[in-house]
């Protein structure tokens, strides 16, 4: 039924797709500017994962072509298995956290220690420890939840991925 799906309306699927992705973004930077976490370096990379995962999907949905379809689903398969991957080093790492924990610096520590030019690239790449777990649902902390949203993306994008190399008509 889900393949069925797939293949009837793949241009929908594409922007439910990149709207759950904005919507995950959004929430994100609401743990990170009303709730107060800060995001680590493999948080930030997530996000940049995430950001790729919502622009494929969102041009890949507008596009009827099936050349369109192959390539822009598997440069969401790659994106989404990125982002995958980083969510799942970050599991790992919260899981069996190794003795000296080295994900960055702080915020302010930065702004003070090293000029403006190299403060704010190591401001987009986050303050926050990898290891810690500051926040949780349903026994999952933050990384978990990435990790399972990235692979429900990179399943969804690889049965578009399907759905368009068997396919021979332009999608609805």
């Amino acid at each position: 039924m889900i393949f069925n799906v797939m293949q009837a309306a793949p241009r929908r699927v594409l922007a439910l797709v990149c709207a759950t992705a904005v919507g995950l973004l959004v929430f994100g930077l609401y743990l990170q500017h009303v709730v107060g976490l800060e995001p680590c370096p493999m948080c930030i990379v997530q996000r940049y994962a995430l950001v790729a995962v919502a622009l494929v999907a969102g041009l890949t949905a507008f596009s009827r072509a099936r050349a369109g379809q192959v390539a822009g689903s598997a440069l969401g398969l790659l994106a989404a298995g990125f982002g995958a991957f980083t969510a799942a080093r970050q599991s790992w790492l919260q899981w069996y956290p190794p003795e000296v924990s080295s994900c960055g610096r702080d915020f302010y520590g930065m702004i003070e220690t090293f000029p403006l030019r190299r403060a704010i690239p190591m401001i987009f790449r986050g303050s926050g420890d990898c290891t810690a777990i500051d926040w949780t649902f349903l026994g999952g902390s933050i990384a978990n939840w990435s990790f399972l949203w990235f692979v429900f993306f990179a399943l969804v994008f690889l049965l578009v991925l399907a759905g368009a190399l068997r396919r021979r008509t332009p999608a609805r």
